[in-house]
């Protein structure tokens, strides 16, 4: 036990001398080599500047999708093939540019722990030395028991096994503490979770594009071409080609040429963009020609030192040497794809200008085929309108009859705007036949909709007719009498008159929709123009009398004596009513008495012309004669 003990004590100092052996190596080393490190921690980007610059080159490739929608042509689908693929490319090396410059930042990190006796790099050449001195001891201790085995053993044979299991235990109890530590340092090392948490990050923005993320496996620069979206075929229609906007309407046109429009602003922002990119590029590359320089600086001043160093210095001077060529390859690897991308980018630029030309001239092409059309139906208006002035003037001239001067210039304005609604009509669509369909559904709809205004609008044709009404007309429509005020397309308002009184205005005024004159049961009685009489009707049940022909021939004197005031206008509006129906049995405007029986009793049906004017006062003096007239037979009295 005591032996096992003072053993144990032996290699704890052992180890104690190990660990200050491999700092003070350590330590040196990093003297002698301090101003490469210095510059190896000099790193081409920050992880920071990388993200940025892949997720502007990603947002870039992006815009691949607007020049998608916006390719409608077959030379636009060529160009859009073109930049899919030198997109594909820029893409590409800018995934290897940030890969390589991570394994950058990875040997910076590796370079600034070697000078720490606790840095992953001596914990892992002392685990290394004891595993080599574990493999020692278990192969000395096989040996032992092989020359126990064949019978050789004795008492120092047992006691040397013993020492020898002691001893591997405690190179196993190192080894899991030099584990422990060597764990517990590599999540600790701020720089070199931050190079892994660059790698992620990049192969998460790689995952982000199909084909862009590189095999596990693969060494850094090893990117896949991205994977190109199937490019969808061009929507049918939307050609500019010269027999197209031949045959295109007015609004075909407008709508190509603001298409066209906004085709060229969208090529103008990925230009912007693409610029944009090609100057981020054009920074980042000077800082790796920099270092390339600095790199290149070093090895001469190596090289000089090599020619006066001794034979232990030029060992140094080659490890510093290997050092600076790696360097030197991994910069290299980030300079040379920034230069490839200014010349892929200058190439898109290229295919962008050719593509913003081509729409260029298929927009002025569209615009002067859109102002030809306009000019064609403003000159094709321009004559609808002096036909229309023309015949204006020929109605004023040759047409002097009031009601026939109306009809003409109405059917003119109605011919004017049918004309203009459909010279507009056919010259923005494109197609006739849609048109003609479009019109006949829309003209279905409205007739349906719009059945009763459409049928008021034919019912005004037929009351300006040859016998039609007019403003200032006296009409009945059913138990309504009044004077025409207005006459529209749609309706007529009456100026209603009084018939029970003195003849004149209530002051209402009536509406009535033209399709009146459709109606049966509507009814409308027009005063025949410059005629103001009408026949009154009175009925009388007469008294009884031996000789009723006498009574009858007192009640008719009596009606003539009353009408006898005014026999000669109604005389002469007869004869105007004659001319105007060119009836000559119109007969004459006197009254006339006929008697009939009613339930045994005898009555009299009392006909009379009555003046407009003074209908309610030939009305009263007539029901007076009648009484006058059946009192004094109904007493007896001979008449006066």
């Amino acid at each position: 036990m005591r032996r096992r003990f003072v053993l144990l004590l032996v290699l704890l100092a052992t180890l104690r001398l190990g660990c200050a052996v491999a700092q003070a190596a350590d330590s040196n080393a990093a003297a002698q080599s301090n101003t490469a490190a210095q510059d190896s921690r000099v790193s081409i980007l920050t992880a920071d500047q990388v993200i940025q610059i892949l997720d502007e080159t990603v947002d870039w490739y992006r815009t691949l999708g607007t020049q998608q929608q916006n390719a409608t042509q077959p030379s636009d689908l060529l160009i859009l093939f073109a930049n899919r693929q030198t997109a594909d490319k820029v893409v590409a090396l800018a995934f290897e540019i940030a890969r390589a410059n991570a394994e950058l930042l990875s040997s910076e990190a590796a370079a600034g722990q070697t000078a720490d006796a606790s840095s992953p790099q001596a914990l892992n050449r002392q685990r290394a030395e004891l595993t080599a001195k574990q493999k020692s001891i278990e192969d000395e201790m096989a040996e032992d028991r092989r020359r126990a085995a064949s019978g050789k053993a004795g008492a120092a044979l047992e006691a040397t096994l013993l020492e020898l299991q002691g001893e591997l235990a405690m190179v196993a109890a190192r080894r899991n503490l030099l584990d422990t530590m060597a764990d517990f340092v590599n999540e600790s090392d701020p720089k070199g979770a931050g190079a892994n948490a660059l790698k992620a990050h990049i192969d998460a923005i790689a995952a982000t594009i199909p084909g862009a993320s590189a095999s596990p496996n693969a060494g850094a620069g090893a990117t896949a071409a991205p994977a190109s979206p199937t490019v969808a075929p061009a929507p049918p229609g939307n050609f500019a080609s010269p027999a197209a906007t031949a045959r295109s309407g007015i609004w075909e046109l407008g709508a190509t040429a603001l298409c066209l429009r906004n085709k060229i602003k969208a090529i103008d922002v990925v230009d912007e963009r693409t610029t944009e990119l090609a100057d981020t590029f054009q920074k980042t590359s000077a800082a790796p020609l920099r270092q390339l320089k600095a790199y290149s600086a070093r090895s001469d001043e190596l090289a000089a030192q090599a020619d006066s160093a001794a034979s232990e210095a030029l060992k140094a001077l080659r490890s510093e040497f290997d050092r600076l060529a790696w360097l030197f390859k991994q910069t290299s690897s980030i300079l040379i794809p920034l230069s490839e991308e200014r010349v892929l980018l200058q190439q898109y630029r290229h295919n962008l200008g050719n593509w913003r030309d081509s729409t260029q001239r298929q927009y002025h092409d569209a615009l002067k085929a859109l102002g030809v059309r306009l000019a064609i139906l403003a000159c094709i208006l321009a004559a609808v309108f002096v036909l229309a002035e023309v015949w204006r003037r020929a109605v004023l001239r040759y047409s002097h009859e009031p009601r026939r001067r109306y009809q003409l210039l109405l059917v003119r304005k109605i011919v004017m705007w049918a004309a203009i609604v459909l010279i507009i009509g056919l010259s923005f669509v494109t197609e006739i036949s849609t048109f003609a369909t479009f019109a006949g559904l829309l003209t279905a709809g409205l007739a349906v909709a719009m059945q009763s205004v459409l049928v008021s609008v034919v019912g005004y044709f037929f009351l300006i007719g040859k016998y039609g009404i007019r403003v200032g007309d006296r009409i009945q429509i059913g138990t309504v009498v009044g004077e025409v005020i207005d006459l529209g397309l749609v309706r007529m308002h009456l100026m209603e008159l009084n018939t029970q009184g003195p003849l004149g205005p209530t002051g209402r005024v009536v509406a009535f929709a033209n399709l009146i004159v459709f109606q049966a049961s509507g009814g409308l009685f027009k005063q025949i123009p410059g005629v103001n009489i009408s026949w009154h009707e009175l009925t009388l049940t007469l008294p009884v009398v031996k000789d009723y022909a006498a009574l009858k021939d007192k009640l008719l004197a009596a009606v003539s004596n009353v009408s006898s005031q005014y026999r000669e206008e109604i005389a002469r509006q007869t004869k105007e009513i004659q001319r105007s129906t060119a009836v000559a049995a119109v007969g004459d405007a006197s009254p006339h008495v006929q008697m009939h029986l009613a339930d045994g009793r005898m009555q009299a049906l009392i006909r009379y012309p009555v003046h407009f004017e003074h209908a309610a006062e030939i009305d009263e003096r007539v029901s007076e004669a009648v009484l006058q007239v059946v009192g004094e037979v109904a007493e007896g009295a001979s008449p006066r």
